[in-house]
């Protein structure tokens, strides 16, 4: 299991590719809340989320011979994005296999980083088998969205950032899926605050992290139908081994809380964040009769949003 000094080599490692993203506050929200909020904005990062910091881990952890064969990936979003963009930037070949019915805007972003695009079925299970035939057949170096301890102690580095610029909290709060992000984060947490609680928020709707969480049983994700799309994936072994063993609570909220949050960040901070990304302020606001006069960090995963249906208005 990967520790803090994991994640203070993986940010050394990094900060040359990534962006070092703002800490923002709303006096509105810590006068409404009685609280202190501050937001670490992974939506401001390479690629609009936080997926690019782990991925950039990896990469650069390569050897010569995997950097000459190539990566390959599966996924539809954010991290198929990171993976193309970071390989580019490195001059490494990747490939990714992306669901027939993958939107649109983010198959052309991902082409547009240069990535090679394999298309699959709609199922999880294709999307492996597809990846797996790729890396036998190639020899390409997977790059895991999340049951990696490269991209782990990677995706750890953003609440590695927040903590030594605004100093020690009382809560932080993260979302979770397959749990990368909420892994790195409470790893990094813990090692530099071990007073400091760490709350997972889940939607509702893809509450397999809490029940898993609460009964102590790995449970499978059923892919969910739920807005917060980059949520919707299942913990893997590695990640509810590290959730066990840092994490404080993981708590759920209901698809209109996700929408309220969002639309609070969109409208009054002015940022644009996606669905999964405004899940932790959603916990935030649900439970906050709990946090008065309190310290407390929260994780924007990404702001990412298919804006195309919107503007096709104007056209």
């Amino acid at each position: 299991m990967i520790n803090i000094k994991d994640i203070e080599n993986a940010h050394s490692r990094i900060k040359h590719m990534i962006n070092k993203t703002c800490v923002m506050t709303s006096r509105t929200l810590d006068n409404k809340l009685e609280s202190k909020i501050y937001f670490k904005c992974e939506n401001f990062q390479r690629v609009g989320a936080f997926k690019f910091r782990g991925v950039s881990n990896k990469l650069l952890l390569l050897n010569e011979e995997e950097r000459k064969k190539g990566v390959v990936t599966h996924s539809s979003g954010n991290h198929a994005q990171a993976v193309a963009l970071g390989s580019s930037i490195l001059g490494i070949k990747s490939v990714i296999v992306m669901p027939e019915n993958a939107p649109k805007v983010k198959v052309e972003a991902t082409r547009n980083y240069g990535a090679n695009i394999v298309f699959c079925k709609n199922s999880v299970k294709d999307r492996e088998n597809t990846c797996n035939e790729l890396r036998k057949k190639h020899g390409y170096t997977l790059v895991h969205p999340y049951d990696d301890d490269q991209i782990i102690a990677g995706a750890g580095t953003a609440a590695y950032e927040l903590i030594k610029e605004i100093g020690n909290f009382d809560y932080i709060f993260c979302p979770v899926g397959g749990g990368g992000l909420l892994s790195g984060t409470s790893i990094a947490t813990k090692g530099l605050s071990k007073k400091t609680k760490i709350i997972a928020v889940e939607p509702e709707k893809a509450d397999d992290a809490y029940r898993s969480f609460k009964n102590g049983k790995l449970y499978p994700s059923s892919y969910p139908d739920t807005i917060a799309d980059g949520l919707r994936t299942s913990l893997s072994q590695r990640t509810f081994e590290i959730i066990k063993k840092n994490v404080d609570d993981i708590i759920t909220v209901s698809e209109k809380e996700i929408i309220q949050a969002m639309k609070y960040l969109w409208s009054r901070m002015k940022i644009i964040v996606e669905p999964s990304g405004a899940v932790p302020l959603a916990g935030v606001i649900k439970f906050s009769k709990n946090q008065k006069n309190k310290k407390i960090g929260v994780i924007i995963s990404g702001g990412n949003v298919d804006l195309d249906e919107y503007f096709s208005k104007f056209n």
